[in-house]
């Protein structure tokens, strides 16, 4: 069984990748460790930055994941700065940036960095369309999963399993999974 170190803090993030992983024979182990993350807008940039330092640091094969919402109609906010924006105005300060506005198109966007120490990092991206709904709706999930939308249930309406099949995040996992097991 191949072995891979998750850099994050996110038990969220944690629970959804271990579920994913485990049918596909890796053994994925949670470290949290605070890499520092570069201010860029491009997540494959970070990912990267965060992949080789904390490979660096820890000296193991590790993958990081971040990840953005884009609202079309906010020109992309807040994007690569979603983790800081939900700290200052959470869900509540999003749907009223919101208020009144017609268009509700959005995008969650992840991009995971892999890397060994010594290498250099490679990067897989998913992506998911979706909405932001009028209201929060959900208690599971975290982050901005209540008031995302995807074919009309937010993601803090799914069960891991269900986001699981959809999500940004494990489109991007997947792909790693893919990648990482190919040896095998």
């Amino acid at each position: 069984m191949k072995i891979v170190y998750f850099v994050t803090g996110n038990l969220g993030k944690v629970r959804e990748a271990k579920e994913m992983f485990e049918k596909l024979g890796i053994d994925m182990q949670q470290i949290s460790y605070g890499y520092p993350e570069i201010q860029s807008d491009n997540l494959g940039e970070i990912a990267k930055y965060g992949a080789k330092n904390a490979a660096m640091y820890l000296k193991k094969p590790i993958i990081v994941e971040d990840a953005g919402m884009f609202i079309s109609a906010l020109k992309g906010f807040p994007g690569p700065y979603s983790a800081f924006i939900f700290k200052c105005i959470g869900n509540e300060g999003i749907l009223k940036l919101m208020r009144g506005v017609k268009n509700r198109n959005a995008q969650f966007k992840s991009v995971v960095g892999y890397c060994e120490p010594g290498k250099e990092a490679i990067t897989f991206s998913g992506s998911v369309e979706g909405e932001i709904s009028e209201e929060s709706r959900g208690n599971m999930g975290f982050g901005y999963d209540p008031i995302f939308l995807h074919q009309k249930k937010t993601f803090a309406q799914m069960s891991t399993e269900e986001k699981n099949k959809v999500s940004h995040r494990c489109m991007a996992l997947r792909k790693f999974a893919e990648w990482f097991c190919k040896d095998i």
